[in-house]
């Protein structure tokens, strides 16, 4: 039997990327609200309810709105805000970290799909926190560049609007307030004590994402090192979605756009005994937004979990 799915917010950049993923499958019936009854509070509500599963693509507040919107006890909600990620009872959108992480996504009503540049650093930092390489009061440094799409149809114009800024041709840092959205759940999912310090830059890209965090060695705990590190993420990260990968670089480089159209994550590690680099690759609109919230839906579903994603 066919699973009703309604998008609130299908008119975004995520929403809309969703639909255009879901459309087509045989498994789902898309609820859909004609275009002057979008923002209709009381349509909206009836999609929501009478909808096995729905996608909220839309701002915090909205999304906060929404989700007090639901009244049927069985409709699964996964909300592609910010809104819930840390919120102890909605389950967090990333299967890979655990079982009981996978477990819990399958089972829950209520999931939050990652933010983009958290997803990184939560793959890099997490495993190291869970075995102990890294203890919980280490105080690390993020650096994440991006491609534009990320900030959304605002952005996205700006960008590719004729005779744009040549500010807009040059990498741009942002976030300089240390305030970014994404840092409470990079703190709370991983376990660490301290947000780390965050260097979001944005480029003259449309999609893809490289997430960075540099360790000296003798952060670690005692009895690892580098060798020790690409052993901990070859054991967990096996794919099909996120996978370790030895000697990823292209010639001495790692390009930002190298995962770019795909719905994957590729976890890599670079340096020496004293001076590590970890680093996630992966599409800020993939594994960072639209896949992932694919891939929590096909486990919802009970579905292979890769179905309607490019691996």
């Amino acid at each position: 039997m066919k699973k009703k799915v309604f998008i609130d917010g299908s008119a975004g950049t995520t929403g809309l990327d969703i639909f255009r993923r879901i459309s087509g499958r045989e498994d789902i019936e898309l609820i859909t609200l004609p275009e002057e009854k979008r923002k209709d509070t009381q349509a909206r509500r009836e999609a929501l309810n009478s909808a096995d599963i729905a996608f909220l693509c839309l701002p915090d507040a909205a999304a906060i709105e929404s989700a007090s919107l639901v009244e049927n006890e069985n409709t699964v909600l996964l909300d592609t805000s910010t809104a819930h990620r840390t919120n102890d009872a909605w389950a967090y959108g990333f299967p890979e970290l655990s079982a009981a992480a996978k477990q819990k996504i399958e089972t829950s009503k209520r999931i939050a799909v990652p933010g983009c540049h958290a997803s990184g650093f939560i793959a890099l930092v997490y495993p190291l926190i869970e075995c102990g390489a890294l203890e919980k009061d280490a105080k690390l440094t993020c650096f994440s560049i991006t491609g534009y799409s990320g900030g959304g149809k605002k952005m996205i114009g700006a960008y590719e609007e004729e005779g744009r800024d040549e500010l807009l041709s040059a990498p741009r840092q942002y976030a300089l307030s240390q305030k970014h959205k994404h840092l409470p759940e990079m703190q709370k999912i991983t376990g660490l004590e301290n947000a780390p310090v965050f260097c979001p830059i944005v480029s003259d890209f449309y999609s893809g994402m490289e997430v960075t965090v540099p360790l000296f060695a003798s952060e670690l705990a005692e009895g690892f090192g580098i060798e020790e590190i690409k052993k901990i993420y070859a054991e967990k990260y096996t794919g099909p979605v996120v996978s370790f990968a030895q000697g990823a670089d292209e010639e001495g480089f790692l390009s930002a756009g190298k995962r770019s159209g795909t719905d994957t994550m590729e976890i890599s590690v670079h340096g020496n005994e004293e001076r590590i680099l970890l680093t996630a690759r992966y599409d800020n609109l993939g594994k960072g937004a639209c896949g992932a919230a694919i891939e929590c839906l096909n486990l919802v579903l009970g579905a292979d979990m890769t179905e309607g994603m490019n691996v």
